[in-house]
């Protein structure tokens, strides 16, 4: 089949009826006359393979928090400190009153929208509302939802939406991710009618993301520096090994310890002995912006001494939002995943008798002698999860008790990942189908 006989930003009008026409052939399962693109075709299959097609064409999103939690949701989801970044980056756009500003969550939930009277009622017609969920698999392809699962920068005209309903529109998101991670913290999104649809909207979009991250990452810095200038008096009077991290883990000093770029902290740290996965038992005390730990005993460095971590939980259940969750005898805790490292963990989860690092390569890359970046990954990871992972070859420690979530369609398995067994995976539960 073709690809399309013009671009959008070349003839709009043109592009609108050419992908009004494939749109109806592809829902009718019929012969289109031309290809979506790759973003838009690869989406469209999603949202068949969940079944989204047999759902009524005008079907509105509702929102799926209450005033309360959405404030909540706000606070915590590292964006609010970046949103007047945002706001005076893209006001040219919204200044003519005919763009809506949309700032979205990791999971596609509308945290802050701005916008005129309206283009904000056109908006809240289509139940494009704070707090509404504007994921993928609410609402099918747009540019808010599909820049999450591609994680990258996406422009959505006209009939590229997967509802009917959203085929009057045109929008531009960008994932805002965070400069420390690298996880996707949200999408900046700029819709409006889709006779305003212009070619270097995705670029300006793309870009105030960038700014966003930048902003981030300095502020990082900044707190960063705050409690390292705190807490370098304290590490040089104490007559043991310790450090300074803020609340998120991250270290800002240290002192007779291996250096640690961050460590990872149980999600209800108080005052008191701990066992931290790093660095094994703690003694954990507040500071102004963060904590101080000392080693506890002889516990070492963590690396495989101390109480084993018992239960594992891989889980993938969310396409957006891998996570790994550790219990153990001092407590539990929940971390979120890279995609990279989501992958190693599921194939790993996949194959309990284990895998080589040419294995892994092959699995990963599609390339058996990446054998050098695959191990960078598991030492990253061991170190990062001491006793979670043996070596030689790379598996679950055999004192782990493991449970994989998996997505209830399992075609839905880290949708952004082009790993060759993770793809594998997929084609299986397609086939299974």
């Amino acid at each position: 089949m073709p690809e399309p006989a013009v671009a959008v930003g070349e003839d709009p009008r043109s592009y609108a009826r050419l992908m009004s026409a494939v749109y109806d052939a592809t829902m009718a399962g019929h012969r289109a006359p031309a290809r979506p693109r790759d973003v838009i075709g690869q989406s469209w299959q999603r949202m068949m393979a969940r079944g989204m097609h047999e759902r009524v064409a005008d079907e509105h999103a509702e929102p799926v928090v209450e005033a309360g939690a959405l404030e909540t949701l706000r606070r915590s989801s590292g964006l609010l400190e970046v949103l007047g970044e945002i706001s005076h980056g893209l006001e040219s756009l919204v200044a003519d009153g005919e763009n809506i500003l949309v700032v979205a969550d990791a999971q596609g939930r509308v945290l802050w929208r701005s916008g005129s009277p309206s283009v904000l009622h056109n908006a809240d017609r289509l139940g494009f509302v704070e707090g509404a969920n504007w994921g993928e698999g609410a609402v099918g392809t747009n540019a808010i939802g599909t820049a999450l699962v591609s994680q990258r920068a996406v422009q959505v005209f006209s009939a590229e939406h997967f509802l009917r309903s959203h085929h009057a529109w045109t929008c531009a998101g960008a994932p805002i991710r965070d400069p420390r991670t690298g996880h996707v913290l949200g999408v900046v999104d700029v819709s409006g009618p889709a006779a305003t649809v212009h070619p270097t909207t995705i670029a300006l979009v793309d870009a105030v993301a960038r700014l966003a991250e930048s902003h981030l990452r300095a502020e990082h810095d900044r707190t960063l520096n705050r409690l390292r200038a705190l807490a370098a008096p304290i590490l040089a009077r104490l007559d043991a090994p310790a450090l300074a991290v803020d609340t998120e883990g991250w270290v800002a000093a240290v002192d007779a310890m291996p250096l640690h770029n961050r460590i990872l902290l149980p999600e209800h740290l108080g005052p008191g002995k701990v066992w931290l996965a790093t660095l094994g038992m703690c003694a954990v005390e507040p500071l102004p912006g963060g904590w101080l730990v000392r080693l506890a005993g002889d516990s070492g460095s963590g690396d495989e001494d101390g109480p084993a971590v018992s239960r594992v939980t891989v889980d993938l259940s969310n396409p957006d939002r891998p996570s790994l969750c550790l219990a153990g005898e001092f407590g539990s805790w929940r971390h979120d995943l890279s995609l990279r490292h989501a992958e190693i963990l599921c194939v790993l989860a996949d194959s309990p008798q284990g895998r080589t690092a040419p294995q892994l390569a092959d699995d990963l890359y599609g390339d058996r002698s990446r054998v050098v970046t695959v191990r960078v990954e598991m030492s990253r990871l061991r170190k990062q999860f001491a006793g979670l992972l043996a070596a030689q070859p790379y598996r679950f420690a055999g004192t782990v008790e493991l449970d994989v979530r998996y997505p209830t369609d399992r075609r839905m398995l880290l949708p952004p990942s082009t790993a060759p067994a993770i793809r594998a995976l997929r084609d299986a539960a397609e086939a299974g189908t």
